[in-house]
């Protein structure tokens, strides 16, 4: 996708779209904007842009300071926030985070989202554009709406349900809808997403965009989030096909777990749901959009002051801002797995070893532990020659789901038990060269935590799961209140909307 439409970012729908959340800007939104819309959607090219402007926020799983893998992983037992003094990742890492200090990006980006998914879907049937191509635009919309809804209530519980435009005077009485209803909507916009998505696509030409499979994936994946685990077995089965062998939509595990950090190996045969990066937007400080099209994580979790010794064959690591520090926990749960090296850089290693003088200094002494996090952490061959900030334009990709990630999920869905199961924890275990555990949820439990460390998987697992509350006790996590993100205040006022308990 990146390759023929996101690198020419639709201006006018950013403009007019980036205008919606139901907060006090929107309310004040004048009605010039509406002649550009109205004028708006008249081809195929413009809907094509539009699309794009969907797409746009889908880079938020790794783009922008606020962005859901860098916090989410601060807030499990992982990693570490470890920023500057006060900032949301570090009040969020020991559950301080209240609805003033609380990032508006997690709650607008995603309704910014829905809007311009829901400002397509009214526009498309008016378009002069060709149907085929019409039922493919309108699966795409309805997967994306599904997944930024998806976001919304497993982040904030009872979030307004938009399937449609909203007014800034409606907006003033908009509801909140339960969350068993806005799951209801998000099964139902991936179902009939499933049926107008393409099986597979070019990468070369479309990588980025979703499939069928994509879409099956995700609603797996709902369906396990709302414990409906048949439902959820099934569509993960499909997406899966054999464990450990080519699926019918040409998912296969690759040979080599490091390779899916290479930053050129993007869309790879792993690769299910993927959010696109790269450096052609030229990104620079004083733009004020640095975070638009490149990946930001890479920088923020790279190295602070990373400095090698003369002669030390230690790796050329991009120094950044050293956030997400990985906790000794992990480190230990890590140390003696195949895996180890391509998710742990153990810094305090190197300057024992003699090929590194030192690091800098992160926001606390208690979360700067040496241990940083090697999925993302840049190298200087990584970071863009194309003239720009190299630190705001490195351009490697982020999985949203990947294959493992399936099998893991399929494997739980089937209650950790049976010989399927059990061929789908011992397939993502042999691909690491290890020998086969006896299945069990426990053993599923363990081996995601491995496999997907540093992926911003970890928190949402423990919550959904209901072991948040014990493991994160010592971070301060409070149950009964932290199973859910405090709604920004912005987002309040001038709405009826109620804040999540514990956060008022």
């Amino acid at each position: 996708m990146k390759t023929k439409i996101i690198r020419n970012i639709f201006i006018t729908g950013v403009m007019m779209t980036a205008l919606f959340s139901c907060s006090e800007e929107f309310l004040e939104v004048k009605p010039t904007g509406n002649a550009l819309e109205d004028s708006y959607y008249t081809n195929e090219a413009e809907a094509t842009s539009a699309l794009v402007a969907v797409y746009d926020i889908m880079g938020f799983n790794s783009s922008s300071f606020d962005n859901i893998i860098s916090f989410f992983n601060a807030g499990s037992d992982d990693n570490y926030g470890a920023s500057a003094p006060g900032d949301a990742i570090s009040l969020f890492s020991f559950y301080q985070l209240n609805a003033t200090n609380m990032p508006r990006a997690f709650w607008s980006n995603h309704y910014q989202g829905i809007f311009r998914a829901n400002t397509l879907l009214q526009k498309l049937p008016g378009i002069p554009m060709d149907e085929s191509l019409k039922v493919r635009y309108t699966a795409e919309c309805k997967a994306m709406r599904a997944y930024y809804h998806f976001n919304l209530v497993r982040m904030f519980g009872n979030v307004p349900l938009m399937t449609t435009t909203v007014s800034p005077s409606d907006a003033l009485t908009y509801p909140q809808s339960k969350p068993e209803e806005v799951y209801a909507q998000i099964e139902k916009d991936l179902k009939e997403a499933i049926q107008g998505l393409p099986a597979t696509i070019n990468v070369t030409t479309e990588g980025g965009r979703w499939t069928k499979g994509g879409a099956q994936a995700m609603l797996g994946k709902v369906f396990l989030y709302e414990k409906k685990y048949a439902e959820s077995a099934a569509q993960l089965a499909q997406v899966n096909g054999t464990p450990g062998g080519t699926s019918q939509y040409g998912y296969k595990l690759l040979t080599n777990f490091k390779d899916l950090w290479v930053h050129k190996n993007k869309f790879n045969s792993e690769s299910i749901v993927e959010a696109v990066h790269t450096d052609a937007g030229k990104s620079e400080w004083w733009t004020n959009s640095w975070g638009t099209e490149g990946n930001i994580l890479n920088i923020m979790v790279g190295i602070r002051d990373y400095t090698k010794t003369a002669g030390s064959t230690a790796p050329d690591y991009f120094s950044g801002w050293g956030i997400n520090t990985v906790t000794q926990e992990l480190y230990d749960v890590m140390k003696n797995d195949p895996r180890f090296g391509a998710t742990i850089i153990d810094v305090k290693a190197l300057i024992a070893s003699g090929q590194v003088q030192g690091y800098g200094s992160v926001n606390s002494v208690n979360t700067n532990t040496g241990y940083f996090m090697a999925k993302f952490v840049p190298l200087k061959s990584d970071a863009t020659t194309n003239g720009s900030d190299q630190s705001l334009n490195f351009y490697q990709d982020t999985y949203i789901i990947r294959l493992a990630d399936t099998y893991l999920m399929e494997a739980e869905a089937l209650g950790g038990t049976g010989a399927r199961a059990q061929a789908l924890l011992d397939a993502v275990r042999a691909r690491v060269g290890l020998a086969p555990v006896p299945v069990s949820l426990d053993a599923i439990a363990l081996e995601r935590r491995k496999e997907l460390a540093c992926e911003g998987h970890r928190y949402f697992d423990l919550i959904r799961t209901g072991k948040a509350a014990t493991v994160l006790a010592s971070r301060g996590f409070k149950a009964g209140v932290n199973e859910l993100l405090p709604i920004p205040t912005k987002e309040l006022e001038n709405t009826v909307f109620k804040q999540n308990p514990g956060y008022n």
